[in-house]
């Protein structure tokens, strides 16, 4: 079993995390692992349930997710990739592909990407912003900038209406 990317440290004074910000950051770490060791899901899954979620590793404390919500987003972000990854694409500068892109980066586009295209019960700036902050915890220079422009371009495109945009007169706004 190889560890995943380090989560943010988490000390005994900070405050209880938000459940749903700890299952992003576990659906990021196990769309890496399962990226970097060709898992499955069902194994991810397993995996960080049993021995990675709301546990202390190496000094390392991996906050607690609500469970539900990690495996939908986990298993969401791996079948609709089909359908993720033409919109990061379309999202990206010209010139940088998704498949250019380093691996947790890659991990937390997929994951943003599935909750603004299928999970309409989160709003989407609130889903944005949540991935941002998870970036933030893996990079200290642009790249949770560049996450925030390209999964901004993904939801104006698919929740147009969350950001203030009508839809062409006489037509539904756009779904994923």
């Amino acid at each position: 079993m190889t560890e995943p990317a380090a989560p943010p440290a988490q000390t005994p004074a900070s405050s209880k995390p938000n459940t749903r910000t700890g299952a992003r950051l576990a659906v990021v770490q196990a769309l890496y692992e399962m990226e970097i060791s060709d898992k499955g899901v069902i194994d991810a899954l397993a995996e960080f349930e049993t021995f990675w979620i709301g546990q202390e590793i190496d000094g390392v404390v991996h906050p607690p997710a609500e469970t539900a919500f990690f495996r939908d987003v986990l298993r969401g972000a791996v079948e609709e990739q089909r359908a993720i990854d033409p919109k990061l694409d379309a999202a990206l500068a010209k010139g940088w592909p998704l498949r250019r892109l380093e691996v947790v980066l890659r991990a937390i586009l997929r994951a943003g990407a599935y909750e603004l295209m299928f999970r309409r019960d989160v709003p989407a700036r609130a889903a944005i912003s949540q991935y941002v902050d998870v970036a933030h915890s893996f990079y200290g220079g642009d790249e949770p900038g560049m996450v925030n422009a390209v999964l901004d371009r993904v939801g104006r495109e698919v929740r147009s209406t969350e950001f203030g945009i009508p839809a062409a007169p006489g037509q539904a706004p756009k779904k994923a």
